[in-house]
């Protein structure tokens, strides 16, 4: 009676901690569903400035300087940087959470992601360029790198996912030093978002297969009783 009592108290353990660990492998995976909405803030932030915004030739920085001239102004910068911060934060929180399906290296380098972008958000452009540029720099070497050991991992698992994630960190890569060699050349704003956009649609395309995975999981609490026989 003691043996089979003491085995019980086991599984339970078990079963409370794999709980937990779906959980919060859900809380993860919507982290990084929601994130593509920072796509739109920057549509609705370049809807409200003044003096002419334009997503080719003008970096994504520019939506968060502070001060306004007669030339330019960006009235939601506050909006734009705390978008920065907010989504950075979900990075931080969503590669924590999936740490196990993501592995330690890709969690590793969306943690400095997602720090740098919660940086660059504290640090406006008009404010100390030189530090804004410090704080960024993380952002566009790290989620390249993330992208295709991620794609690397689920080679197997998921080829096709794999495939595009891996795609993407080529593109998103070439893209950030592209940009970083342009200055502020013509194309400088559609290479900036061609560094950044696809990074926010690949994870939560594999945030959605985490999701799919966890719902075609039936909890063995549901699936099996333990079967109490005598002493």
């Amino acid at each position: 009676m003691g043996i089979a009592t003491a085995t019980a108290a086991r599984i339970g353990v078990r079963l409370t901690s794999s709980g937990s660990a779906r959980q919060a492998a859900r809380w993860g995976a919507l982290a990084l569903l929601v994130r593509p909405l920072y796509i739109a803030t920057e549509f609705v932030v370049a809807a409200a400035t003044t003096g002419g915004y334009n997503f080719l030739s003008d970096s994504v920085s520019r939506l968060g300087e502070i001060g306004c001239s007669a030339a330019y102004c960006s009235p939601w910068h506050e909006l734009m940087n705390g978008s920065f911060i907010g989504f950075g934060a979900l990075l931080v929180g969503g590669a924590v959470l999936l740490s196990r399906p993501l592995g330690p290296w890709v969690t590793g380098l969306l943690v400095v992601s997602g720090l740098s972008s919660v940086a660059t958000g504290l640090a406006p452009l008009d404010q100390d360029a030189t530090l804004h540029a410090v704080a960024a720099a993380p952002l566009f070497v790290a989620q390249p790198i993330a992208l295709i050991v991620l794609g690397v991992r689920l080679r197997k698992e998921r080829p096709r996912l794999a495939q595009a994630l891996m795609a993407a960190g080529v593109v998103t890569g070439a893209a950030a030093v592209s940009f970083v060699l342009s200055g502020d050349g013509s194309a400088s704003g559609a290479l900036e978002r061609l560094a950044l956009w696809p990074v926010f649609i690949g994870l939560a395309g594999f945030a959605w297969t985490q999701l799919r995975a966890e719902d075609r999981t039936v909890p063995l609490s549901r699936t099996s009783r333990p079967h109490h026989g005598g002493s």
